[in-house]
């Protein structure tokens, strides 16, 4: 079975790689069954939280405000991750926000990797939920949900208990890193024109965003500026 993996969970600002952000990423490397290095950090996503988000996480717009973008850690955690395989409960979701922001700053990330969910759909269909906290508490293991590092470390326990009471040879699919696919298309930044048109608009009707127009996209800043003009007119 597989024994060395880095086990990686984020927390985000929603559920469409396209549109939301990255705020916590965790990851644990565990080499021959053996944990031996962490990653963890907050991100700051250019962005005001929902108060959704701040209920489900705990986690709060005075702890991202100085936290890194994105951009600024990627490659020191692509660095972590290295050549290891990933494993996640529903790992293609965290595969697919960090292919997004690999896609937007022009960097190769290409994984495979493994899901305890779908182990847990295989092996478990009794069960009347098959999320990582329901999991947790059905085999007691200590877990702190929706935080990125305490959900990746929960992972990894999860996995090796379902490896020990469902792992055969003949049945191995499931338990082994397979190719991650996730089809990102790259948004570039808002053009200085936008920007200030933007700022222009805000100034004009005194408007405060909860966002920072210097990270917008440009996609974004269309849609942004097109909604103001939309409610405030010329």
């Amino acid at each position: 079975m597989l024994n060395t993996y880095v086990a990686l969970d984020l927390e985000t600002t929603g559920l469409a790689p396209k549109h939301d952000k990255i705020i916590e990423i965790g990851a644990l490397k565990v080499v021959d069954g053996h944990e031996t290095d962490t990653f963890s950090s907050f991100v700051n996503p250019g962005r005001k939280l929902e108060e959704r988000i701040v209920e489900l996480t705990g986690i709060r717009d005075t702890q991202l405000s100085d936290a890194p973008y994105i951009e600024e850690i990627l490659d020191s955690l692509f660095d972590f991750l290295g050549d290891f395989p990933l494993l996640g409960h529903r790992i293609l979701f965290d595969y697919s926000f960090l292919k997004k922001a690999a896609v937007d700053y022009k960097r190769s990330f290409e994984k495979s990797g493994v899901d305890t969910l779908r182990i847990a759909r295989r092996y478990l269909p009794e069960l009347e939920h098959k999320n990582l906290p329901y999991l947790c508490t059905y085999y007691q293991i200590p877990h702190q949900a929706h935080r990125a590092f305490q959900d990746a470390e929960a992972t990894h326990k999860l996995y090796q208990k379902l490896a020990e009471l469902f792992y055969k040879d003949e049945e191995a699919a499931l338990f082994l890193p397979a190719p991650l696919h996730y089809a990102a298309k790259r948004d570039t930044p808002a053009t200085k024109p936008q920007k200030e048109r933007l700022y222009r608009l805000l100034s004009q009707h005194n408007i405060t965003l909860d966002l920072d127009v210097e990270k917008l996209t440009r996609s974004e800043a269309s849609r942004m500026t097109d909604k103001l003009l939309a409610t405030y007119g010329r």
